[in-house]
């Protein structure tokens, strides 16, 4: 009875589900479903706070979450056994590693969603040679460093599976990491950032071959059993594709696009799921086999997946992924890492998962006629690690292969290795950005230039389906008189999340060419079907394409590809959404700032279009088309080219234009008067012809800034205001933002209207450097007009031009 009463002092029993509450005298992190709470929070914070701190340093979530979890071990944290206990005790930890796994088994679900197999039967010969070194070499490599670990820290580890565990260890590459660190970097459409990915999916696939074989070669019985183990995953893979499959497709088959897909099939795939998970663990190769080769044979087709993949990320992503990455931390215990052996060891299999990784893939690709530069760097990129090597590490330990010591110094090279992936890469490949040099960086072509024989090339760019019908009714308008004489790149704006169904877009994206995509597999998506429609009705080329980048650097993209277009001019939307009272409402600070890096560093004009509903909801076949326009002329540089822009809408037979012109409040140079006055008569003699009178002139007498608001309150009933971005006048608001002082004004709750507004910047490679180039630390030379405008905002998100930043090359 003592004996027993003693184990029950040292050996607590489980922990109870919930608690009475504190007033009853409990305490709620002795019982588990409060302390899992706690638990999970804690983790979010920590692994969200890591993350926003190493966002300068552009690095991977994944970095937050192996380092926040190595700082909650007895690493850091865990170091104070009063913490410890009391927020990780020890009888808790089976509650922690079941949420853990449970988040890991619908989280592998979710990769084998977005794994494109037919992809990676693509994948041409110098990728595949590449993938092959990349694997080959570092696994030889592993197998030696694994004499040398056996002969010091692990003696007593099982030769075999050790080698194995070892050799997969080291020649991992993480496929959504990688995919990634290529988004942040600008380099998927790149050469060298597609043979990156599709190296890194054979390899993806080939790891997870390995990670089978080492998980059968680990198990405590003798090699014939292994071999049943193998047998058995091999029949269990051939059944899922027999039979899961068609089940699968029947599911998906039963729901059609544009309806609502069934709950009970949804129900029905998460238990299936669940089931695999269950039968791969009987067999002995873990649960999360099962749940990845059900999301593999899922069919992509449709929008069953999309729904799957929308049920399941963002609780699983968000909140039980990173219990499996602090689970890691616990188990990890730097200070077993001590005396100049166990460095030593730490120095040697870093060097060999470099040298093996590195040395494999730049070998064979020099061999394939890589040029040595993008050779070293597909080298650093092959060799990132994340999820899958600590899904190794952790089995290896679970498994008995590896000991705590040697856990922990894996651990350490796996975020080694994949934390100098950014900087290096940064540091060593600056891919050459081709220029197309071009003419028309604006709507108004100047004197001299054959404007009635150009093309106009609009890059209309927008971050949601609602924005479109606006969108295509303004572009309608505005596409002049003959066939094809303007082009639309319609560009949607994506930021590039940490869910993993951002990872499928970055895929697709890359398939056709970052960050354009035409995919002939979406064809059915609301997006593309607007545009073809719009394309048949109207004399208008339409190119959509899509921007997947962080919403930090998606400016970069809207601005290469201006230029790479050759477009004449840029229109973004708005940063605020128009509420249903007619107020608007901002979207958030980093949607101001993407317009305003676009303001300053566009190689051609920009618009700024504020959507209310321009037409309705819905396009307006191209005969229907009957807007009324009012264009406000102070005078100025970007009021000329408003004015060119309402020229060409004037054009449309079903377009009214009203040009308004008012005095400027601020003096102008003799030449600037006398630009104002060409560009008025340019467009009377342009429009002066048209009888119908949908061409009006006004010339109001507005001095004062009354005079100005009462003459715009009569003009509250037009569908569209055209207006230019810093004409010489006074605000019309206290504090203006990005449309100027009269364009805030026409979007302000004083003043009245249903209109649609286009506030308008003409190019001017004084406020458009030709760098392109933009660093938030940075000040101008010497301020100059809009500067003071964003200082009377008190924006945080300051734009600047700059004479060189380190990473305008790599953006």
């Amino acid at each position: 009875m003592a004996t027993n009463a003693t184990a029950a002092a040292k050996c607590p029993g489980p922990m109870k589900a919930t608690s009475q509450g504190a007033f009853q005298g409990e305490n709620p992190l002795d019982y588990a479903l409060p302390l899992a709470i706690l638990q999970i929070c804690l983790v979010v914070v920590v692994t969200r706070g890591l993350a926003y701190l190493l966002r300068p340093l552009r690095q991977p979530r994944v970095i937050a979450e192996i380092i926040g979890g190595i700082l909650l071990g007895p690493s850091a944290l865990g170091r104070s056994q009063k913490f410890l206990h009391a927020v990780f005790p020890a009888q808790s930890m089976t509650v922690l590693d079941t949420l853990a796994n449970l988040g890991l088994l619908f989280f592998l679900f979710l990769v084998g969603l977005e794994l494109d197999i037919s992809a990676i039967r693509r994948t041409g010969k110098k990728a595949l040679a590449i993938a092959l070194a990349g694997i080959s070499a570092p696994f030889a490599l592993g197998i030696g460093t694994s004499f040398a670990f056996r002969a010091t820290i692990v003696k007593g580890a099982p030769q075999g599976p050790f080698l194995v565990f070892m050799g997969v260890a080291l020649s991992i590459t993480a496929f959504p990491v990688l995919a990634r660190i290529l988004a942040e970097l600008k380099l998927l459409t790149t050469d060298l950032g597609r043979m990156a990915m599709s190296a890194a999916a054979v390899n993806d696939v080939a790891a997870w071959i390995l990670l089978a074989l080492a998980i059968a070669l680990s198990g405590s019985g003798s090699p014939i059993i292994s071999l049943w183990v193998l047998l058995t995953a091999a029949g269990f893979v051939i059944a899922i594709c027999l039979f899961l499959r068609p089940v699968l497709a029947w599911m998906a088959r039963h729901s059609p696009e544009g309806e609502p897909v069934k709950e009970v099939y949804i129900c029905a795939t998460l238990a299936i799921v669940l089931a695999a998970g269950f039968v791969t663990d009987t067999i002995g190769i873990h649960a999360l086999f099962g749940a990845f080769m059900v999301g593999i044979v899922v069919p992509k087709d449709g929008p069953f997946a999309g729904v799957l993949i929308e049920k399941v990320e963002d609780l699983i992503s968000g909140l039980f992924l990173p219990l499996y990455f602090v689970s890691s931390g616990l188990k990890t215990n730097v200070a077993t890492i001590k005396g100049a052996k166990s460095w030593g060891l730490l120095v040697l299999v870093i060097a060999n998962a470099c040298l093996g990784k590195i040395g494999g893939t730049v070998i064979t690709s020099l061999l394939v006629k890589i040029p040595v530069r993008e050779a070293v760097t597909l080298g650093f990129l092959m060799n990132t690690k994340g999820l899958v090597e600590l899904i190794v590490l952790n089995i290896g330990r679970d498994r008995k292969v590896l000991n705590d010591e040697s856990f922990a110094i894996m651990v350490l090279m796996a975020l080694f290795t994949t934390f100098i992936t950014t900087p290096i890469v940064m540091a060593i490949y600056k891919p050459a950005r081709k220029t197309v040099p071009y003419k028309r960086r604006t709507v108004d072509c100047g004197p001299g230039y054959a404007a009635d024989s150009s093309e106009l090339r609009v890059l209309a760019c927008f971050h949601s389906n609602r924005h479109i019908p606006t969108l295509l009714n303004l572009v309608e308008s505005s596409r002049g008189t003959g066939r094809r004489r303007l082009t639309m790149y319609a560009m949607h704006l994506v930021e590039l999340s940490e869910r993993s169904s951002a990872i499928s877009l970055v895929q697709r994206a890359r398939r056709d060419g970052m960050p354009f995509f035409n995919s002939k597999e979406q064809r059915t998506e609301q997006m593309v079907v607007a545009f073809e429609a719009f394309q048949q009705l109207s004399s208008v080329r339409v190119r959509p394409m899509t921007a997947i980048s962080d919403l930090d650097t998606i400016h970069r993209d809207v601005i290469d590809s201006a230029a790479d277009k050759r477009a004449a001019i840029v229109i973004m939307p708005y940063h605020k959404a128009l509420h249903h009272d007619g107020s608007f409402q901002s979207l958030g600070s980093a949607y101001h700032a993407i317009n305003k890096r676009v303001l300053r560093e566009a190689p051609c004009s920009v618009a700024i279009l504020v959507d209310r509903g321009l037409g309705g909801h819905a396009q307006v076949s191209a005969k229907n088309v009957s807007f009324s326009v009012a264009a406000l002329f102070f005078g100025g540089p970007d009021d000329r080219e408003a004015l060119a822009y309402a020229t060409r809408m004037a054009e449309h037979p079903g377009v009214a234009v009203t040009l308004a012109r008012f005095q400027p409040s601020r003096l102008q140079s003799e030449e600037e008067d006398a630009a104002d006055e060409k560009a008025v008569e340019a467009f009377k003699a342009k429009v002066g012809a048209v009888k119908d009178g949908s061409v009006r002139f006004e010339e109001p007498e507005a001095y004062t800034r009354e005079q100005v608001l009462e003459t715009l309150e009569s003009l509250a009933g037009f569908n569209v205001f055209v207006v230019g971005r810093m004409p010489p006048t006074a605000p019309l608001v206290e504090r203006p933002d990005e449309l100027g002082p009269v364009g805030s004004y026409l979007v302000s709750t004083e003043f009245r209207t249903s209109a649609s507004v286009l506030v308008i910047k003409r190019y001017d490679p004084a406020t458009n450097p030709k760098s392109k180039r933009f660093d938030p630390k940075a000040r101008p030379p010497a301020a100059t007009e809009e500067d003071v405008l964003d200082e009377e905002m008190g924006s945080s998100a300051t734009v600047v031009p700059v004479t060189r930043s380190p990473m305008s090359d790599i953006a």
